[in-house]
C-alpha cells in the first residue's frame, strides 16, 4: 500500500536495471570502524545493518580504498585492493540484504587529501598541496596513472564478486577522480589535462575499464561535485557537460554533492544551512541528463525530502548524518511517526569533524547508539531485573537522556527541571545566529519522554529535602553548569557588564554600540555574531593565540574564513582584561603592557564551571548516586547524552 503522506518518498525505484524499494539513500559517511587492515569489522557490519533494518533503500558503503596507503584518508579506512578482503564485503553484503535494501561500495583514491599517520606519500594529478591540510603532494607519472585506473577497475570487481549491488566511483570533494576534473587541481599539459576532454580522461577510462570487467548489467554510480566553491574550481555550468559525459561512458546513477576540502563548510554543512540547500544542484544536473539522479546535503525531514522528489529536483535523496542520527528515521516516516525522529542537528562533533578527524571512532551527539550496534543492551534494551524509582535531577540533554532510557527499561522515572520548559543549556545556544536546529533537542525529547511515561516536573528545583521526601532508589543528578565569574576589577558593574548566557538568552540587552566581547571561545564567538547581526562594533579578545578553539574543525573553518569577516567583527589575541573601566577594558599584553580597549558595554564569555552543589551534598539521600554532563564538568551535549545513555542501561 503506498504511503499517502509521502507518495514519492516510499515510491519504488530503479538504477539502470536494479529495482530499489524506495527513494532513500544512505550516502557514503567514513567512520572508521574498519580493522586496523581495512577489513570489514562487525562494529561497521552491525552499523549498516542497523540502517539497513531502518528501512533504507539503497546503502552506500564509505569510501573503500584502491591502493594502500596511499589512497588513504581516514584512520581505519575500508580496503578492497586484494582478494582477501572479498570474504568480508560478502558479510557485510549479507547482512544489509536481510532487510531487502540495495547496497553499492564507494570505491575511493584520497590523492592529496591524503591521511599521512602511517607516512603516506600524497599523489595527485599535479603538485599542489590542499590548503585545508597543507600537506605535501607529487605529481602522478604517466604509468601510475594507468596503474590507478587498473586498480579501481579490479576493486570494482571484487565488489560483485562479493554480492554487492554495484559500486559507486568517488570523483567529489577534491578527491583524487576529482582532481583530475578540475581545473583548480589539473594543471597536467599531456594527455591527462591541459583542457576540459583531457581532464575528464581519467575517469572516464576508469569507467570504461570497469564495466570491460563488470558487465553491462552491474549498476555504477559516480559522485561528484557540481560546484566546488572556489576559484578557478568547476562550476555549475561545467559540471552539467560533466553529467553529459559520464551518461554516455555508461554511468546508471549520478550522485550529486559540492564542494572540496578547501570549501569544507559545503561538503559537511555546519548548523547554518538549510535544509536541503544543496538540492538546486542536482536539478540543473537533473535537466541535463536521462538517468536517475541522487541529491544530498541537510535533508532532516521527511517534508523536505518528499518536496524534494516531488518538485523532480532529484529522483532519490540521500540522508547522510540523517540516518547516523536516527537509522529508523525511513520507517518512522513510512508509518508516519515523524515526531518520533531524533534529527541531526548538524554539529559534526561526534560524526566527521570532532571525531573521525581526529582518528576516532564515529559517534552521535544525539544517538549514543551509533558504533556500539554490536553490544547488547544498545540497540535493544534489556529490560531492568528489579525496577526501581529513579529522580532526575536536571531537564538538560543529559538528563533527559537518561530519564528516556530509564524509563522504557520499566523504571518508574520523575525528571525534575528548575526551568518551565526543557532543554537545560541548549535553550539559550538555539537563540544563536545559525543554530535554531539544536531545537530539534527538546523537541524530540518532550514526545519521546511522555512516550516512554516518564513524569516531567517543571519549575522544580530538586533539593535535599525533595530527594528525601521522595525517598528515590536512584539519583542521577545533571544539573548542568553556570557561567565562570572571574575575579576582575569592575565585572559586578550590571551597567556596563553582561553574561554571554543572558545576552543570547533575550534577558539581557546590551546598550552601546561599541561591545567588547571577553573570551574568543565558542560561546564568546556565537556571541559576538549575535551582537554583530544588532549591528554593533563588536571585539573580541582573547588570550590564546587562536579563537574558537574549542569549536568543531569544520564549523570553525565556517566561522575563521566566513562569517567572521563578513561580519566584521576585530579579534584582539594574546591579551588578558585585567580592569573594566566607564571607558572600556584594560588589557595586558604577554610583556605586561597596559593598553585600553575602548568600550560601551562588554559581555564575558569567560567559559563556565560545573552546578555540582547537589552533587556534594545528597549523598546521604539515595542508595545510588550518578552525576552525567556538566555537573561533573563542563563539555559537550555528546558528553552529556553517552554518559545519561549509559548510566540508564546500568542502574
Amino acid at each position: 500500500m503506498p504511503n499517502m503522506k509521502y507518495p514519492k518518498l516510499f515510491e519504488a525505484g530503479k538504477i539502470g536495471r536494479m529495482p530499489v524499494k524506495n527513494r532513500i539513500v544512505m550516502p557514503p559517511m567514513a567512520t572508521n570502524f574498519a580493522g586496523p587492515s581495512g577489513e570489514p569489522t562487525e562494529r561497521l557490519i552491525r552499523y549498516y545493518a542497523q540502517r539497513a533494518k531502518g528501512g533504507a533503500g539503497l546503502i552506500i558503503v564509505e569510501n573503500v580504498q584502491v591502493k594502500y596507503p596511499e589512497g588513504k584518508n581516514v584512520a581505519c579506512q575500508l580496503r578492497l585492493d586484494q582478494d582477501k578482503y572479498i570474504p568480508g564485503y560478502q558479510e557485510l553484503a549479507e547482512a544489509v540484504h536481510a532487510y531487502q535494501a540495495r547496497i553499492f561500495i564507494q570505491i575511493h583514491h584520497a590523492g592529496r587529501q591524503y591521511h599521512d599517520i602511517e607516512g603516506a606519500e600524497g599523489v595527485a594529478p599535479s603538485g599542489i598541496p590542499c590548503g585545508f591540510l597543507q600537506q605535501p603532494v607529487r605529481a602522478l607519472r604517466s604509468e601510475e596513472i594507468l596503474d590507478l585506473i587498473e586498480r579501481f577497475s579490479e576493486t570494482a570487481l571484487r565488489a560483485k564478486k562479493a554480492g554487492m549491488d554495484g559500486v559507486e566511483f568517488h570523483g567529489a570533494h577534491g578527491y583524487l577522480i576529482n582532481e583530475f576534473m578540475s581545473p583548480h587541481t589539473n594543471q597536467r599539459m599531456d594527455e591527462w589535462g591541459g583542457t576540459f576532454e583531457r581532464r575528464m580522461r581519467f575517469p572516464l577510462k576508469i569507467i570504461e575499464r570497469t564495466r570491460e570487467k563488470v558487465g553491462p548489467d552491474f549498476p555504477l554510480s559516480f559522485r561528484f561535485s557540481a560546484d566546488e566553491f572556489v576559484e578557478g574550481g568547476i562550476t555549475l555550468e561545467d559540471s552539467k557537460k560533466i553529467a553529459r559525459m559520464l551518461e554516455n561512458s555508461g554511468i546508471d546513477v549520478l550522485h550529486v554533492s559540492a564542494a572540496i576540502y578547501e570549501s569544507m563548510q559545503r561538503i559537511l554543512e555546519p548548523m547554518r544551512f538549510e535544509e536541503g540547500w544543496r538540492s538546486y544542484l542536482a536539478a540543473e544536473i537533473k535537466k541535463s541528463v536521462h538517468i536517475p539522479v541522487i541529491t544530498v546535503g541537510q535533508i532532516r525531514s521527511p517534508e523536505v525530502a518528499e518536496q524534494i522528489l516531488r518538485d523532480g529536483k532529484a529522483d532519490f535523496v540521500a540522508l547522510g548524518r540523517t540516518l547516523i542520527a536516527d537509522p529508523d528515521w525511513p520507517e518512522k516516516a513510512r508509518l508516519g511517526r515523524t515526531a518520533e525522529i531524533r534529527k541531526c542537528i548538524s554539529c559534526n562533533i561526534g560524526c566527521i569533524g570532532g571525531h573521525v578527524f581526529n582518528d576516532l571512532y564515529m559517534r552521535c551527539t544525539v544517538n549514543p547508539v551509533v558504533g556500539h550496534e554490536r553490544l547488547e543492551g544498545w540497540v535493544n534494551l534489556i529490560p531492568a531485573k528489579k525496577k526501581k524509582s529513579v529522580m532526575v535531577a536536571g531537564g538538560g540533554p543529559g538528563g533527559m537522556e537518561a530519564a528516556r532510557v530509564a524509563a522504557l527499561r520499566g523504571h518508574s522515572v520523575a525528571l525534575y527541571e528548575k526551568e518551565n520548559e526543557l532543554g537545560g543549556q541548549v535553550r539559550i545556544a538555539v537563540k544563536g545566529p545559525g543554530k535554531d536546529k539544536l531545537g530539534f533537542i527538546p523537541a524530540y525529547y518532550s514526545h519521546a519522554l511522555k512516550a516512554a511515561g516518564v513524569k516531567v516536573n517543571l519549575n522544580t528545583e530538586v533539593t535535599e529535602d525533595l530527594i528525601e521526601a521522595s525517598k528515590p532508589d536512584v539519583l542521577i543528578i545533571a544539573t548542568g553548569a553556570r557561567p565562570l565569574v572571574p575575579d576582575i576589577t569592575g565585572i559586578d558593574n550590571p551597567d556596563k557588564v553582561s553574561g554571554s548566557w543572558d545576552v543570547l538568552s533575550g534577558a539581557v540587552r546590551v546598550p552601546g554600540n561599541k561591545v567588547v566581547v571577553a573570551g574568543g571561545g565558542l560561546v564568546g564567538c556565537e556571541t559576538a555574531l549575535y551582537l554583530a547581526g544588532q549591528g554593533k562594533a563588536v571585539t573580541i579578545i582573547e588570550m590564546t593565540a587562536e579563537l574558537a578553539c574549542d569549536m568543531e574543525p569544520i564549523t570553525r573553518f565556517d566561522f575563521l574564513t566566513e562569517l567572521l569577516p563578513q561580519a566584521g567583527i576585530e579579534a584582539m589575541v594574546k591579551l588578558v582584561i585585567s580592569e573594566i573601566t566607564d571607558s572600556g577594558v584594560v588589557v595586558l599584553d604577554r610583556w605586561g603592557n597596559k593598553s585600553l580597549v575602548e568600550a560601551d558595554n562588554v559581555v564575558m564569555a569567560l567559559g563556565a564551571c560545573p552546578v555540582d552543589t547537589l552533587a556534594k551534598s545528597a549523598r546521604a539521600y539515595a542508595p545510588e548516586i550518578y552525576t552525567v554532563g556538566d555537573c561533573c564538568r563542563p563539555r559537550k551535549i555528546i558528553n552529556a547524552t553517552f554518559e545519561g545513555a549509559s548510566i540508564a542501561r546500568l542502574i
